[in-house]
C-alpha cells in the first residue's frame, strides 16, 4: 500500500467525488479540489465564510459548500470553473443542506425545521415544504430517485409524506404508528420503507410507499430500543441493532427474525470463528501494549476468548451501550457490527451461515469501520498510526508512514482502489495494490 503526503483541512471531513476522480477538502474559507490519483490541485474556490459542510452532487459535476452560520450555500462547477451559484436563506437560517438524486436541486432545511426549501440550479426556481420533523434525519430519497419521503409531526402524531422528485408535489401522506419517529430507510428495490421509534421505545414499522403497513415489530417492551438500522444490498434482510447488545436480522417475507446476533463477553462458538488479537511488535515495547505510534500485528486466538467490556455508568445520560453500527458488505455476504460498550472489538458475521465469522480485538477504541465498495474487504480505524484490513482470507495491520498522522476515519473511492484517510486536521490518500 502506498501513501501520499498529508494535506491540511478544517471543518468537514474530506470527501471523494462519486466518480472517484477528485477529493475535496475545506480549509477555513477555501475549498481545495485535488486529483485523487496524483493529489495535484485541480481547483481552489474561495467562499465568503467558514465552510461547515462539503457535498458532491451525484454526477460529480458540481460541489456544494454549506455555510450554515451565514445561512448561505455556495455551489461550484468542476467542469466550468467560471460557473458559480449562491443561495441565501436569509432570516430563515440553514440547519442542513443536501443534494437531490438528479444533482440539479439543493435542499436547505431552515432553523427549527420551519421548512425545506428546494432550489433548482436549472430554472433558478424554488419550492417550499413546511414542517419537517428533523433537519437531516427523516428526509430520504428512494434508490431510484423518483420519490422523497419526509417525516413530519402534526397534531402530536407522526406522519410520512411522499413527494415526487419530478415536480416536488405531494403524492401520498399517511400516519405512522410511532410515538416519536427517529428516522426512515428505503429498501433497495423501493418496494417498502422502514420507520423506527426513538431510543425510548423498541418499535419498527415497515410500510409501502402508499402507506400500507406490512408489519410492526417490537423485540421487547419497556426498555431502551433501536440504535441502528440497515438494509442488506438485496433488500431481503434488515439488520437492526439495539441497546440490549444484540442485532436482529429480519427477513423480507415474514418480517420475523432469521437470527439474533449476540455480542457476549466470552466467545465460545462457533468453532470455525476466527479471533484476531492485536499485539505490539516485540521491538516496540516490552510491555506489549502499543502506543498510537507503535507498530503491531495480529495473532489468532483459540476459543474461548474473553472480550474487554467498558463499565456503563447508569447514572449519566447518553451512555455508550448497545449495537450502534451495523453495516453490510457490498455483496451482502458479511455484516459488521460494533457494540459500543465493547469499543475495541469488531464483530464480523457470515450472513449466508447466519453465524459469527471473525472477531478483531483492537488495543484502542474503534473510531471507524467501512467496507470496500467493490469486494468483501473491511477497513478499521482506531485513531492511531495503523489501519487494519480484514477479508475472508485474513487480517493485517498496515502502518501509515507519515509522521504524527493518526487515522480516525476513512472513505473508499468508488473503484475500491484508493482510500482517503483523515486525522483530526489532516488527510492523506492510500493506494491499494490490485490483485491480478
Amino acid at each position: 500500500m502506498d501513501f501520499s503526503e498529508t494535506y491540511r483541512f478544517s471543518g468537514p471531513v474530506p470527501v471523494c467525488s462519486p466518480c472517484g476522480k477528485y477529493i475535496a477538502a475545506a480549509t477555513e474559507y477555501r475549498l481545495v479540489v485535488r486529483d485523487a490519483l496524483t493529489t495535484q490541485v485541480a481547483q481552489i474556490y474561495s467562499c465568503i465564510d467558514k465552510i461547515s459542510d462539503v457535498q458532491w452532487c451525484p454526477s460529480s459535476t458540481y460541489i456544494m459548500c454549506g455555510l450554515v452560520k451565514r445561512a448561505i450555500v455556495q455551489v461550484w462547477s468542476v467542469v466550468e470553473p467560471d460557473w458559480t451559484c449562491k443561495i441565501d436563506e436569509g432570516l430563515a437560517g440553514a440547519e442542513a443542506v443536501q443534494w437531490s438524486p438528479d444533482g440539479l436541486h439543493i435542499l436547505v432545511t431552515a432553523d427549527f425545521q420551519i421548512r425545506i426549501t428546494i432550489w433548482s440550479l436549472a430554472s433558478k426556481s424554488f419550492v417550499y415544504i413546511s414542517g419537517p420533523k428533523h433537519a437531516t434525519r427523516g428526509i430520504k430519497f428512494s434508490p431510484d430517485g423518483e420519490y422523497m419521503a419526509v417525516a413530519e409531526r402534526k397534531e402530536c402524531k407522526d406522519i410520512i409524506s411522499m413527494y415526487t422528485c419530478s415536480n416536488w408535489s405531494l403524492v401520498h401522506q399517511f400516519p405512522i404508528s410511532t410515538s416519536d419517529l427517529e428516522d426512515l430507510a428505503w429498501s433497495p428495490d423501493c418496494a417498502c420503507l422502514v420507520a423506527w421509534d426513538s431510543c425510548l421505545t423498541y418499535k419498527l414499522v415497515v410500510c409501502t410507499p402508499q402507506g400500507e403497513i406490512l408489519t410492526v415489530y417490537s423485540a421487547y417492551p419497556n426498555a431502551l430500543g433501536i440504535k441502528s438500522v440497515e438494509w442488506s444490498p438485496s433488500g431481503q434482510m434488515l439488520a437492526v441493532g439495539s441497546f440490549d447488545q444484540e442485532a436482529r436480522i429480519l427477513n423480507h417475507a415474514t418480517w420475523s427474525p432469521l437470527a439474533v446476533l449476540g455480542h457476549p463477553g466470552n466467545i465460545t462458538s462457533p468453532e470455525d470463528a476466527v479471533v484476531y488479537k492485536e499485539v505490539a511488535d516485540i521491538s516496540n515495547a516490552a510491555s506489549q501494549v502499543p502506543t498510537k505510534a507503535a507498530k503491531s500485528h495480529y495473532i489468532v486466538c483459540q476459543l474461548p476468548v474473553k472480550v474487554t467490556q467498558q463499565k456503563v455508568p447508569l447514572d449519566k445520560p447518553n451512555v455508550r451501550l448497545g449495537v450502534g453500527k451495523v453495516c453490510w458488505s457490498k455483496d451482502g455476504h458479511y455484516l459488521v457490527s460494533i457494540n459500543e460498550n465493547m469499543a475495541t472489538t469488531v464483530w464480523i458475521w457470515d450472513m449466508q451461515k447466519l453465524q459469527l465469522a471473525a472477531v478483531l480485538l483492537q488495543t484502542s477504541k474503534v473510531t471507524d469501520v467501512s467496507w470496500d465498495t467493490q469486494q468483501s474487504r473491511l477497513l478499521i480505524c482506531t485513531g492511531s498510526s495503523i489501519i487494519y484490513l480484514w477479508s475472508p482470507d485474513g487480517a493485517s495491520c498496515v502502518h501509515v508512514p507519515l509522521s504524527g498522522f493518526e487515522a480516525c476515519s476513512a472513505v473508499w473511492s468508488p473503484d475500491g482502489r484508493k482510500l482517503v484517510l483523515s486525522d483530526r486536521d489532516a488527510y492523506c490518500c492510500a493506494y491499494l495494490e490490485q490483485s491480478k
